[in-house]
């Protein structure tokens, strides 16, 4: 098969780029507002037809969403065979198709791909391509997905739409669709395997009272997609849940909103129940948090940190259960937005290693895969636990010596089924926290005052240049603009417990300031002046 100019060219046309529209790949895949993707859309679809080639025709995903972002933006992001995300090596390749504005320079383009990426296009026997496309709720997703379809069809490439999904949904069917084993490649597979892998870690624990929980589905696709899991052990409450309602995405609630805002999301903040849990997703159902409010009312959350740490004390507490020889290597990675109170009771109680990295999941997931019980989280709430090839050989080979050690053999492998191995997944996450917590007989303020959170606040900072601020040291330091790490530390150096880093946002024109404190005040003061230093640099 030769490039096909000619229908190239058609669908080229279809999909006009707006020449002032500058474009880059990240983390999140391409995201902004969704009247500016149409073009964008159609060369992913390519893209991601190319990569299967490459792939000798293994399934790539093409997902629409934008997640946590407001209604009227969306993005397109490319997922891997085995439900991972694009190798940051492809990422330039992206961004540079995305970015030319001529039909010629966008052939010359594809040509140089094929060419750096030895792609082959003369041997049909593998196929053209095999892509899968899903979109979240958002009103622009029929849109940009079918602009995503004409970049496979362009190819003749083979495609199949799977409709609204969350975007963990489409990493599970992705892999599943080219790992037989990973569980049966549809929507309803997905349930099934979790219901089933869920029903069996409580029985064998012997829990008869089913898993309770209210969650806000911040109006998103995953409100719709818990509602669809049935079992009678599981009893899931679902507000924030209309998804007909595409501009109410996000609004007042989602993971997010009540991260960022630390407090309540709409349809609980007037009622809320002392002492009774609840969750909220985001857009797309990758994010995760959970929080509950005191017999005071006081707003109390369960963000990523806290998830992580009750996941991996979940897991070494079962790992130590075993007397015989397990040697399997636990660590968390966490990035700067990490509260430091976390970091210094996993380090400190866990006793497990903790790994840095700069923000993104892309490098969490990277980190996480060199240990046998990889775990992270974001503060966000976006995260997962991945478990290696050696920890599933070294545990199934394992001869437990009692009745006991058998119910923890078979739930520290019934684990790997139940947290969803290619990426973090409201869903899975929600029922991973709530079976620890049974299994652990722990209240959400038993798991809550394992340590107590520095006081913290993020703030976002239009700058002229974002990209004139250059970090080291997974992104806790400054190494431009020159002079302005200096006075930070001596801002930091002023407050108990203080700690402060700036970055750049990977989407938009702007900067992240975060500080902590040992108290609110300071908390504030810190972050006040911290950002009057990069305001004076900027």
């Amino acid at each position: 098969m030769s490039l096909p100019i000619e229908q190239l060219k058609t669908y080229f046309n279809k999909h006009p780029k707006d020449p002032s529209n500058k474009y880059a790949y990240g983390t999140a895949g391409f995201r902004m507002n969704a009247t500016k993707l149409d073009s964008v859309a159609f060369r992913v679809g390519l893209l991601a037809t190319l990569r299967s080639i490459k792939l000798q025709n293994q399934t790539i995903g093409v997902m629409i969403t934008a997640s946590h972002n407001p209604p009227e933006d969306n993005g397109v992001k490319i997922v891997e065979p085995m439900g991972e995300m694009l190798p940051q090596a492809w990422e330039p390749l992206a961004t540079k198709l995305a970015n030319v504005d001529s039909f010629d320079e966008f052939i010359e383009t594809l040509k140089e791909i094929i060419k750096s990426e030895k792609i082959d296009l003369s041997d049909n026997a593998k196929g053209n391509g095999n892509v899968i496309l899903a979109r979240d709720t958002r009103e622009s997703g029929p849109a940009l997905l079918s602009a995503a379809v004409d970049g496979v069809l362009a190819l003749g490439g083979s495609y199949k739409d799977e409709g609204e999904l969350t975007t963990p949904q489409l990493h599970y069917l992705t892999r599943s669709s080219n790992d037989k084993s990973f569980g049966q490649a549809t929507e309803t597979g997905y349930y099934t395997k979790l219901v089933k892998t869920i029903e069996e870690i409580l029985k064998i624990w012997s829990i008869e009272k089913p898993l309770q929980i209210t969650v806000d589905g911040a109006n998103g696709v995953g409100a719709e997609k818990l509602e669809n899991i049935k079992s009678s052990m599981i009893q899931a409450t679902v507000i924030n849940d209309q998804c007909d309602k595409p501009h109410m995405l996000n609004v007042d609630c989602g993971a997010d909103y009540v991260k960022t805002n630390q407090k309540l999301p709409a349809g609980i903040s007037t009622n809320p129940v002392p002492l009774k849990l609840y969750s909220s997703f985001d857009g797309d159902a990758d994010r995760v948090v959970l929080y509950y409010v005191d017999q005071d009312l006081k707003f109390k959350l369960l963000d990523g940190d806290k998830i992580a740490t009750l996941l991996a004390g979940f897991i070494s507490g079962l790992l130590n259960q075993l007397k015989g020889d397990v040697d399997l290597k636990l660590g968390i990675v966490q990035t700067a937005y990490a509260n430091g109170s976390s970091t210094k009771f996993i380090e400190s109680t866990l006793n497990v290693p903790v790994a840095f990295t700069s923000t993104g999941v892309k490098h969490l997931h990277h980190k996480a895969q060199e240990y046998d019980i990889g775990v992270y989280f974001e503060a966000n709430g976006h995260g997962t636990v991945l478990f290696s090839t050696n920890y599933i050989t070294k545990l199934t080979n394992y001869k437990p010596l009692n009745s006991e050690e058998t119910k923890v053999q078979k739930t520290l492998l019934l684990l790997v089924d139940l947290i969803n191995q290619t990426v973090g997944d409201s869903i899975s996450d929600l029922f991973a926290v709530l079976i620890a917590l049974a299994v652990s007989k722990k209240t959400p303020t038993d798991w809550d005052s394992q340590y107590l959170d520095l006081p913290n606040k993020l703030t976002k900072l239009i700058v002229n240049d974002r990209f004139a601020f250059k970090t080291t040291n997974a992104e806790r330091q400054l190494l431009e603009p020159v002079g302005l790490q200096e006075k930070i530390d001596e801002t930091v150096a002023k407050f108990k417990n203080g700690r402060s880093f700036v970055r750049a946002s990977g989407t938009e024109n702007a900067v992240r300031v975060y500080a902590e404190a040992d108290t609110k005040e300071n908390c504030e003061l810190l972050n006040s002046e911290v950002s009057e230093w990069v305001k004076k640099f900027s």
